[in-house]
């Protein structure tokens, strides 16, 4: 279950991966440009620059789409790329909403800053959870709010001026993927251990 539509499939993609495979780009160099598009993101919120670090976080957040697309296009997909990605991506999230929350802080909304944490938590929880699962051999990808919702609520807010409301959807409902996903593992590993108890 998804609450927004914010995959794109790969034809779509395709004209621009064409044009970041002629250029001689590197999935490794859109994975990095990403992360330092996040951090400069999270100083110009702390620095009060909501708009441009809203711009930024949808900019720079978008370019996930295509660090695994050029790197299948160009038959450079490997596990280090897929770990490299994945560590980068998570970090990016950390270090915008770290910047939120300092923007909170310095301006003593203690709410911002309690919800800023949760979502900082929930997010890298969200992640956590699905490569605990995998390391146990089960495939997960469901989840009410996975990265691609949380960049597009996270930026929209900034933008729109709708911090406030936009934390509070991050940290509750980031909270609540966590627990739907804890539960799907639970109902995965009870389903393989009665098919192995059935061999």
């Amino acid at each position: 279950m998804k609450l927004l539509p914010t995959r794109i499939s790969a034809e779509r993609l395709a004209p621009i991966v064409g044009v970041f495979v002629a250029l001689g780009i590197t999935p490794n160099m859109i994975t990095v440009a990403g992360l330092f598009g996040s951090i400069g993101a999270a100083v110009a919120i702390a620095n009060g620059q909501l708009v441009l670090g809203g711009i930024l976080v949808l900019l720079f957040g978008g370019l996930d789409m295509f660090d695994g697309a050029v790197a299948r296009a160009t038959g450079r997909a490997t596990p280090f790329g897929a770990l490299f990605d994945s560590v980068l991506d998570r970090l990016g999230e950390a270090v915008v909403l770290g910047g939120i929350l300092v923007h909170q802080l310095d301006r003593g909304n203690d709410e911002e800053v309690i919800l800023a944490f949760a979502a900082i938590v929930g997010s890298i929880m969200v992640s956590y959870v699905r490569a605990r699962a995998e390391g146990l051999g089960l495939t997960m990808t469901s989840g009410l709010f996975t990265r691609p919702e949380r960049i597009v609520v996270t930026g929209a807010a900034l933008i729109l001026g709708l911090l406030r409301p936009a934390l509070w959807i991050l940290a509750i409902v980031t909270l609540l993927t966590v627990a739907q996903r804890v539960d799907a593992g639970r109902r995965l590993l009870n389903e393989q251990a009665r098919n192995q108890g059935d061999d």
